[in-house]
């Protein structure tokens, strides 16, 4: 997959990203004359995590962009010690002009949620629609903040006995990661999921970069403040809070408070609930959270002539997926 240098607040990266087109699933531009959806993924697993969207036919009818973000995946670049929503927010605006995306429709999963609004905060011109997947609170809660926190330091520990890895301990923090995203569910793609993004996570987490790990797995969401009124009155687009009711994390009446939020001061913004999805619900029901982003797109996308969806698409990602063990049947059993 390609990759393209950037410098923003946080400094230079080089982005590592794919970009899916109605006929094209790894094209090297955008089409256009097509709504574009950009995708952002949430902690510890890159863009991978969005198989069962760049997968969906109707999904496919749009462009579809997901982008690795600073410490994941496959993208490089320092995450400085002020690494928060506001740097990442402009990471992603700056790879958009570095690919000469337009205004576009952004859809996020727990951190890139944040990242969606604090964008659609920070340049309002560039968000068309936001589709907010398990919302981050106002605030990170106490005990999510200590879960966070534990995973962080079992991560930490696999690597204080020097060269060789304490595989106990670094199991534990994959343990605890998976279970704050999947709520310790076992499909072949979770499992491979994880299979990819462990190698991506032992180079960028590695006992050189503990400071970094940090700074993108707790810091980002125990620092960051309430967004306030005044901020959120710059919001231009209308926004789509997705709570995943089977979300161990955060209850609805977070989602309920952001949505009060963003309410009383101006912003075209609802609540919908998907029953039974987890923290990273496009995974474990896609069907429903892909609806809705269709819904948000099309609704936000008046007189685009739209292309029908194709019987079947072929994501991008499926190759690499069942070379660690994905078996698309198997799940769907």
């Amino acid at each position: 997959m390609p990759q393209v240098k950037i410098k923003s607040i946080a400094g230079s990266a080089n982005i590592h990203y794919t970009i899916s087109t109605p006929k094209n699933p790894s094209a090297k531009s955008i089409d256009k004359i097509l709504p574009t959806v950009i995708l952002i993924h949430p902690v510890y697993i890159a863009s991978e995590l969005f198989q069962p969207q760049f997968a969906d036919p109707n999904l496919r009818r749009f462009n579809l962009v997901a982008l690795d973000l600073r410490s994941h995946g496959e993208t490089s670049g320092k995450v400085p010690a002020t690494y928060g929503r506001e740097a990442a927010a402009a990471d992603v605006v700056k790879f958009m002009e570095a690919l000469h995306i337009p205004a576009a429709h952004f859809v996020g999963v727990s951190m890139g949620s944040c990242i969606s609004l604090q964008l659609a905060i920070s340049y309002p011109k560039m968000a068309l629609s936001l589709t907010m997947i398990s919302p981050l609170p106002l605030t990170e809660p106490a005990d999510v903040a200590e879960g966070r926190e534990e995973i962080h330091d079992y991560w930490v520990e696999a690597f204080r006995t020097g060269a060789k890895v304490d595989q106990t301990a670094l199991l534990d923090a994959v343990y605890g990661a998976l279970q704050l995203g999947f709520s310790s569910q076992q499909t072949s793609l979770i499992s491979a999921l994880t299979a990819r993004a462990v190698p991506h996570a032992l180079k960028n987490w590695g006992p050189t970069k503990l400071d970094e790990y940090r700074i993108a797995t707790v810091d980002f969401f125990v620092k960051r403040t309430a967004q306030t009124a005044e901020a959120v009155r710059k919001i231009q687009c209308p926004i789509k809070l997705v709570h995943c009711g089977a979300d161990i994390a955060y209850a609805i009446e977070y989602t309920a408070e952001v949505l009060k939020l963003l309410q009383e001061n101006g912003v075209d913004a609802r609540l919908v609930e998907i029953p039974g999805a987890i923290h990273f619900g496009n995974v474990s029901h896609p069907r429903e959270i892909n609806a809705q982003i269709v819904e948000s797109v099309l609704r936000c996308s008046p007189g685009m002539s739209i292309p029908p969806a194709q019987a079947t698409v072929v994501s991008p990602f499926t190759a690499a997926l069942m070379k660690a063990g994905y078996d698309e049947d198997s799940d769907s059993d």
